[in-house]
């Protein structure tokens, strides 16, 4: 049977001298009636549908930048939302709280809309950004959603990129997860090679799930349910019951958010077929029992 696998100035004044008698100003006593108004002050916005030179989890006014998104950039700001209600009478979010938490499911509602699927499912990742204190006791109430490319399934740290990310999710894309070779270290997953689904493989991405009920420290002991969970994955994709004969066709490999990303609100886990005694040379979409037959 098989197991499964688990893997983070001043302007220049000219002068001009006319000729001719000019009678001299005299005060009228209003001291008012020749300035304008000062503008009322505005808070600093973040832009949204802006690209990044780089990710912080802190925007502050004084160092805010943005790039063309055609150029070489670290991420793109998809969303800008707002905090309200109680969380916006009180003292900034900090990560784990459930209002960040919130914001954190807009962030990915949104990115969904965005890129047109969900990012959990290609090689990106997902960041909140936030007003700085002083910023936040002045009246700031923002927070900015920050989408980015990754490295990989395992080096999850963002790369520079060239284009938007709008839309990356329709399509053939090269982001998105497909058929990976497994590379282990006796029985522990070492990292993850990807390759054509045509290639000699043993694990293909079939999916995420959502878990939302179980804390970060249940969740580190849970790893036969979060199996049994991607094996209902499996059977889906491949179009095979899910039923007693189901580990004799596949096994598990799955991908949690690290503990910082569960804290903020990040639930969702990434499963992968895994093929752990015979390479596979096509995709098992819909493959049904001939294709993934009991073994």
């Amino acid at each position: 049977m098989r197991r499964w696998l688990l893997t983070l100035a001043l302007a220049g004044t000219a002068t001009v001298v006319l000729t001719g008698c000019v009678p001299p100003h005299r005060a009228d006593g209003d001291l008012t009636d020749d300035w304008a108004a000062l503008p009322a002050p505005r808070l600093f916005v973040p832009a949204t549908d802006a690209c990044l030179p780089r990710i912080t989890a802190v925007v502050q006014a004084a160092t805010y930048e943005t790039v063309d998104c055609a150029g070489s950039h670290l991420a793109e700001a998809v969303h800008v939302g707002t905090f309200t209600g109680p969380t916006a009478r009180g003292a900034r979010p900090e990560p784990g709280s459930p209002a960040l938490r919130s914001a954190r499911a807009e962030c990915d509602q949104r990115a969904r809309e965005v890129i047109g699927g969900d990012w959990h499912s290609a090689r990106l990742t997902l960041n909140i950004a936030l007003p700085p204190v002083t910023a936040w006791v002045a009246g700031a109430r923002w927070f900015r959603c920050d989408l980015a490319e990754t490295d990989s399934i395992d080096n999850t740290r963002p790369v520079n990129r060239l284009g938007s990310l709008r839309g990356a999710m329709v399509g053939d894309n090269t982001l998105v997860h497909r058929c990976f070779d497994p590379k282990l270290i006796g029985e522990n997953l070492n990292y993850m090679a990807p390759v054509l689904c045509t290639e000699p493989h043993r694990a293909e991405f079939v999916g995420v799930y959502e878990e939302r009920d179980r804390t970060w420290p249940d969740f580190t002991r849970a790893a036969p349910e979060v199996h049994r969970r991607c094996m209902a994955l499996i059977a889906a994709f491949a179009a095979v019951p899910n039923n007693a004969d189901l580990p004799y066709r596949a096994g598990s490999i799955f991908y949690p958010p690290s503990q910082r990303e569960w804290e903020e609100g990040d639930r969702g886990v990434r499963c992968f077929l895994w093929s752990d005694d015979r390479k596979l040379t096509r995709s098992m979409r819909g493959a049904g029992p001939q294709g993934l037959p009991v073994i």
